[in-house]
């Protein structure tokens, strides 16, 4: 099973994990914490942090995610402003209330397919930057020659 459909069962599941929890605990073999743990960090970032009026739990989630694996000092903004973008052009919206239509009545993005999209612009972000890491590194290589 692919890590966006284990997110959606792990949301389905009989502990219910919110949309921030099933992103991070679907890369629980990637994080270096006990899966209780990885589930406390998601637990406020439900629902939009409770109450729909903030950014969706899943691109939560997929921020932490991306935190806990690379943060090393230095800040990571630009980078969360590429995942933030990425997800807003396959989801249509950031915040949880403009994604389930709640003052519009509109749904641009259904939960499940916000944690899909959110667990697909994290693995395309770190393709990316792997294969702009190997660039660099064989740029680097070259130029030593």
């Amino acid at each position: 099973m692919d890590r966006k459909e284990l997110a959606v069962e792990l949301k389905h599941s009989k502990e219910k994990h919110n949309c921030c929890q099933a992103v991070l605990c679907a890369f629980a073999d990637q994080i270096d914490l006990p899966y209780q743990t990885i589930r406390k960090l998601g637990a406020n970032f439900g629902t939009g942090m409770g109450c729909m009026e903030a950014t969706c739990g899943a691109l939560c989630g997929i921020q932490i995610l991306f935190g806990l694996k690379n943060f090393e000092g230095k800040p990571l903004n630009p980078k969360a402003a590429a995942m933030l973008r990425a997800f807003e052009e396959k989801c249509g919206a950031t915040l949880c209330k403009d994604l389930k239509g709640r003052d519009t009545g509109v749904v641009l993005c259904a939960c499940d397919d916000c944690v899909r999209n959110a667990v697909a612009v994290y693995e395309e972000f770190v393709a990316a930057e792997a294969l702009r890491a190997a660039e660099a590194t064989v740029k680097a290589a070259e130029a030593a020659k």
